[in-house]
């Protein structure tokens, strides 16, 4: 599956680049998205594209993916102008794309979303669905990717359905493969398996684009790296020629020196208490306590639980046995307005699927949860003008990138949708933060100030309990860590005694 293709464009090409963009300007209304910006791929080679949320990265990978239109600009590829109006016509010419967002059908099985539009066909014309499972598992072996391609894709976790993805683009075979935030809902053992993935088709001469907001991952995978900022070029450097430091200064225009801001916070009494939670074969006898100003963190490996553990405590999908206790006394969640109304918030992993109203505004966005909370007057109507102050206020803390309150959310780059729920939940004032993957998808600006939000509102006494893939979060935000391991808690460390290496013996077999 992944040998080259005969006659596609990298064994016929034979100049330095299989890609390049020259002076693209998109602008949306209310915002200029680029501004006459340039890029150049090589073939066989991986090409980092940084910059914070809104600089204009996704905005450019769907005009080469043919998604959106340049409103000026050239993008030449193989040396020859790029002129295509649809993905298809970018997939037909050599393209790829992995979406930032998912973009999978939940109804139907993980073959058919593989094989959408291709699939294989019987001597009778109609779909030959032995032939398409057969076709999706030597993809998958070939690949180290462990799913069933019957299985359906409602079904699985986040991070599955990114291999998906991943897969699936893969399967093109295609000369040009942009991976936008491609790890963003995996951890660290799907993370090598993509790396290799990427190493494979870098050696057969694809020319990769990769977007990350994560460092580690830009200079263990990257040969060189370009930089947006506010929708304009900054410069392009090979990844050997520059540090950390030097990157988020290009990005970012500023240095930032505490990534981690975590101080040590009074640790109050008992605010969440779990007993024995279970819910099936996803997750069994979960016990655990949080108290006041404590941030407990929560690791664990893809499927260990940890997200159907926080979806139970808040209602979204309740537990079939257990007890939860807030504040000494037994609480029955079967539903979020429950969890709510005891002063819970969760901030869900998946903004797209059960986050963000992405046809709705931001202030309808953003309000959405504020409004059940005392923002009504004697009258029993919304008392806008203080909602607005409200919101107004956490958009400038969190720097949410949007024209205004009246912009569709649909609009916003990944990462502010991300800031955009983070300010909804924080807004509410809760007394227990859930927080799963609060920084998935946010540039390493936004990543710093929302920690120092999470440390701030563990000060004023919050009970936080925060869910990350990221093991550099988890050790550097937490007072405690609990680890999952298949459904059940592994173990319990101390912040003074926690590591990757840790961390990792209770989170594997």
């Amino acid at each position: 599956m992944l040998d080259g293709s005969a006659g596609s464009a990298r064994d016929r090409f034979t100049g330095e680049f299989i890609l390049e963009v020259d002076n693209v300007r998109k602008e949306f209304p209310g915002v200029v998205a680029l501004d006459d910006v340039q890029l150049r791929i090589r073939p066989g080679s991986v090409h980092a594209l940084m910059g914070e949320n809104g600089a204009g990265k996704s905005t450019l990978m769907k005009i080469i993916a043919g998604i959106y239109s340049p409103d000026s600009g050239e993008v030449r590829f193989a040396g020859e102008k790029l002129s295509i109006k649809t993905p298809i016509d970018a997939l037909n010419s050599g393209i790829a794309m992995i979406h930032q967002e998912l973009n999978l059908m939940n109804t139907m099985n993980v073959a058919e979303n593989v094989w959408i539009r291709r699939e294989p066909k019987n001597a009778m014309g109609l779909i030959d669905h032995a032939q398409m499972r057969r076709q999706t598992q030597e993809l998958f072996d070939e690949l180290g990717i462990s799913l069933d391609p019957t299985a359906l894709v409602d079904d699985l976790t986040v991070a599955q359905k990114q291999m998906i993805e991943i897969s699936k683009a893969v399967s093109y075979n295609s000369d040009v493969l942009i991976m936008d935030e491609p790890t963003s809902a995996i951890t660290e053992k799907e993370v090598a398996q993509l790396f290799r993935i990427i190493r494979d088709l870098r050696a057969k001469g694809v020319g990769i684009v990769y977007i990350t907001h994560k460092m580690d991952e830009l200079f263990e995978i990257a040969d060189e790296l370009t930089v947006f900022r506010d929708g304009q070029y900054v410069g392009t450097v090979p990844s050997s020629d520059i540090d950390r430091d030097g990157v988020i200064k290009m990005m970012v225009g500023r240095e930032i020196t505490d990534m981690f801001p975590k101080v040590d916070c009074e640790i109050g009494e008992v605010a969440l208490e779990v007993k024995g939670l279970s819910r099936g074969k996803e997750f069994q006898d979960v016990s655990f306590e949080l108290r006041r100003g404590e941030i407990l963190g929560l690791a664990g490996l893809v499927g260990s639980g940890r997200s159907e553990v926080a979806e139970a405590i808040f209602g979204v999908k309740p537990a079939t046995s257990g007890e939860i206790i807030i504040d000494g006394t037994p609480a029955t969640i079967t539903e979020p307005a429950q969890a709510m109304s005891h002063g819970l918030a969760f901030l869900t992993e998946d903004r797209k699927e059960s986050g963000c109203f992405l046809i709705l505004d931001c202030l309808s966005n953003i309000q959405m949860a504020l409004i059940t909370r005392e923002m009504t007057n004697k009258f029993g109507f919304v008392e806008q003008s203080r909602v607005n102050e409200l919101v107004n206020d956490y958009v400038e803390k969190l720097r949410i990138k949007t024209p205004s309150l009246g912009e569709i959310v649909e609009n916003l780059s990944g990462g502010n949708q991300q800031k955009l729920l983070i300010a909804r939940w924080l807004l509410t004032n809760p007394k227990v933060l859930i927080l799963d993957e609060p920084t998935r998808g946010i540039d390493v600006g936004a990543k710093s100030e929302i920690h120092r939000l999470i440390t701030a509102l563990a000060g004023q006494g919050v009970a936080i309990l925060m869910i990350s893939s990221e093991m550099p979060e988890v050790l550097g935000m937490s007072d405690r860590i609990m680890v999952m391991r298949e459904g059940r808690v592994g173990g319990f460390l101390d912040r003074a005694d926690a590591d990757q290496v840790s961390v990792m013996q209770l989170a594997a077999n």
